[in-house]
């Protein structure tokens, strides 16, 4: 009969811990880690840990794998306009974090757009009756929610000022000239009662000084003419450097002056950036 084979176990190297590794190793790791684990459980670790999470490169390898048309443009052009410092006091973590936990690239930065959360967000000024929320009397196309904003009898303001740098968007980014910012809103009537709608956007600088401007102000809708909506849109392109708000501001009233909410409906307002098209 045949020897029977050894059962000798050979040895095992033990494992290697993770803070043992060389820090280009640890980099590697820790970039395979989703953004917001990255930052709430890898970061509290250790000094070694939180210092790889503060620094660009393992955000930069997280870009990288993006193979997407916009994907690899957006991380040729985080590598010719990187991120200074300067704002390391002011804000939470390094830029290239804030880029990739808010995923601020085509995202609607306008926050509860369609009054789903009251008006949460907004600053508002009530003209006659006020501002409600009411169910929208059309379908409006690629909206979260199916409600919007309604004005009353006289004029009614609201606004949202939109910080590009907190939402992800670093300021060499925005100073590159090859970003655009994409505003849009949708704005409708009832049909038993005419209305009047305003829509301006500013861009403004760290000051709030108004750099840029765009305004819209169509026809009246007259009474028992239409009761759809109907888009406003504009892309701001090439808008210089100093940009770090977009202050976007709707009015609305009826044109009857009846006691209640027959004015202007707005809903789904949206301001998002994309990557200019070459």
């Amino acid at each position: 009969m045949g020897a029977r084979p050894s059962r000798r176990r050979l040895p095992v190297d033990p494992p290697v811990a993770l803070d043992a590794l060389p820090p280009e190793l640890l980099v590697q790791v820790l970039s395979h880690v989703p953004p917001l684990a990255l930052v709430t459980r890898c970061r509290p670790v250790c000094r070694a840990w939180r210092d790889v999470v503060d620094g660009p490169t393992v955000w930069l390898l997280q870009l990288a794998r993006d193979r997407s048309a916009e994907g690899r443009a957006f991380y040729a052009l985080a590598q010719r306009c990187p991120p200074s410092n300067e704002d390391e006091d002011e804000l939470p973590l390094c830029a290239l974090a804030r880029y990739c936990l808010r995923a601020p690239l085509g995202r609607n930065l306008i926050f509860n757009s369609c009054g789903e959360q009251g008006f949460r967000g907004w600053e508002v000024e009530h003209g006659g009756n006020g501002w409600a929320v009411e169910k929208n009397l059309t379908v409006v196309p690629g909206a979260p929610s199916q409600t919007c904003f309604v004005t009353s009898f006289e004029w009614c303001f609201k606004r949202q000022l939109v910080d590009l740098v907190m939402e992800g968007v670093w300021q060499e980014l925005l100073d590159s000239a090859q970003i655009e910012i994409c505003v849009a809103d949708w704005w409708g009537a009832r049909e038993n009662c005419g209305c009047i709608y305003r829509l301006r956007v500013r861009l403004l600088d760290v000051y709030e000084n108004e750099v840029v401007k765009f305004s819209a102000s169509p026809n009246p809708v007259l009474q028992w003419t239409e009761r759809s909506c109907r888009q406003v849109s504009h892309v701001f392109t090439n808008f210089g450097k100093g940009i770090r708000y977009v202050s976007f501001e709707q009015y609305g009233r009826d044109m009857r002056s009846w006691v209640g909410h027959y004015g202007a409906l707005v809903t789904h307002s949206s301001v998002r950036i994309r990557i200019r098209p070459s």
